[in-house]
């Protein structure tokens, strides 16, 4: 299977999860010149905007998914984040920055990633 297939389908389940979990999707592949940000929601529980990266693979032989959201990956989400934030004048909104890892089919969902 190739990677954009995997992608697709660990994004569809990611959305499924959140929902599960009292999340309202607000955006989806929320693109600006700067990058792209998988998921946009918002927590109901703890009233917090999340910013959601969502790496899918099939395997570990190569490491786990949420070794793929590395340094350089994370201070591109900020930046796109803060012209999302920009956008809609809520800089002064609570939010953080989450990782869904889809392993395989099974969901492991990092809050406060980074």
């Amino acid at each position: 299977m190739n990677t954009k297939v995997i992608g697709d389908a660990g994004e569809k389940l990611a959305q499924k999860h959140l929902k599960k979990n009292k999340y309202k999707i607000i955006e989806t592949n929320y693109r600006n010149k700067i990058g792209e940000i998988d998921i946009i929601a918002f927590d109901k529980k703890s009233k917090e905007l999340v910013f959601v990266e969502v790496k899918a693979k099939s395997t570990d032989e190569f490491g786990l998914p949420r070794e793929m959201v590395d340094e350089r990956k994370q201070n591109k989400i900020q930046k796109v984040a803060t012209v999302y934030l920009m956008e809609k004048n809520a800089l002064e909104s609570n939010f953080r920055f989450d990782v869904i890892e889809i392993l395989n089919g099974k969901i492991t969902h990092i809050k406060q990633a980074f």
